[in-house]
């Protein structure tokens, strides 16, 4: 059910408020892939198929976005085209909302900020490519999408996390934070770009049904963390270990060497190891987005056919 103290910032769309009101399933979709992720038209596709692929499968896409100072829960074509052009466009993530609403500016959510989003307005799944985790250098750096991860009765269907990242330090922060790692018909966590990364997640499940079965048991331990489900990438679009682990490692040497920190340093990496894989990274991003919006929809399903979602 849709959170009855919504503030006065959020608009939520006729068509998403009107499905969680009747209990219609409802899959959130964060906007940073738009405004920072891809370029123009890339971006703009990328936004309406996920949208298509969340609607083949009976459930409606809520794409959140802060337009004008305003938090959408929801945005028409005309907004997303809009995001897809706008070269001033932040990328807002938890504390960045606040700046944003003041200054009635527009941006896309990142992970983090989509999680607040659609836990203010009553969404319990949501579809992303890979989580924020622990910087590789420095350590301490740190993305706001894992405390949020922490503190969110959500399910999150991602490609486990950036593969720019220090995956094992993430994993064990979220273990940590009490966040089961799910493999969705895996044991293995997967690297983003590749299915393989040699770590394992905590648990396996096989079917929409087994990750609603996983995240009511957590729930009702009364426990307040996501349930982070991990989905490999397609096997025909994925990369090859060693390929990607090549661009990543020259991709960071660079970073370093231009004193690249803070919230520029994923769009810059993902950049680089797209230009230096020759587009395969971007292929398989792309297709992994779709192959989550996919699986989330159908948990999304699931999950309203039980009633199964109460945490708000």
């Amino acid at each position: 059910m849709p959170n009855q103290r919504i503030p006065s910032t959020y608009r939520i769309s006729t068509e998403v408020s009107h499905a969680l009101q009747t209990g219609r399933p409802v899959v959130a979709l964060e906007s940073t892939v738009i405004t920072h992720g891809l370029p123009h038209p890339e971006n703009l596709s990328l936004a309406l198929d996920m949208e298509a692929t969340v609607r083949q499968e009976q459930a409606v896409p809520a794409t959140i976005a802060v337009i004008d100072g305003l938090i959408c829960v929801g945005v028409n074509q005309a907004q997303l085209e809009r995001l897809s052009r706008d070269r001033t466009a932040r990328k807002i993530s938890r504390r960045d909302f606040a700046p944003a609403i003041a200054q009635k500016a527009s941006g896309g959510t990142t992970v983090a900020g989509t999680m607040l989003a659609a836990s203010t307005a009553g969404i319990g799944v949501f579809a992303t490519g890979g989580i924020g985790g622990v910087h590789r250098q420095p350590a301490f750096d740190i993305s706001a999408d894992l405390p949020q991860l922490a503190s969110t009765p959500m399910i999150v269907v991602c490609a486990g996390a950036k593969a720019i990242l220090d995956l094992p330090a993430t994993l064990e922060y979220l273990e940590t934070a009490a966040v089961p790692v799910v493999g969705y018909q895996t044991d293995e966590f997967p690297a983003f770009f590749s299915p393989s990364s040699g770590l394992n997640t905590s648990a396996r499940a096989d079917s929409p049904a087994e990750v609603v079965a996983i995240a009511q048991a957590h729930w009702g331990l009364g426990l307040s963390s996501a349930v982070l489900v991990a989905a490999p990438p397609p096997e025909e679009t994925a990369m090859q270990p060693q390929a990607m682990h090549a661009a990543i490692e020259a991709a960071l040497q660079e970073a370093e060497a231009q004193g690249i920190r803070g919230q520029q340093s994923t769009p810059f990496l993902l950049q680089r190891v797209s230009e230096l894989s020759n587009g395969a990274s971007l292929k398989a991003n792309l297709e992994l987005l779709k192959n989550n919006a996919r699986i989330a929809a159908q948990i999304a399903g699931e999950l309203a056919g039980g009633k199964g979602w109460q945490p708000a």
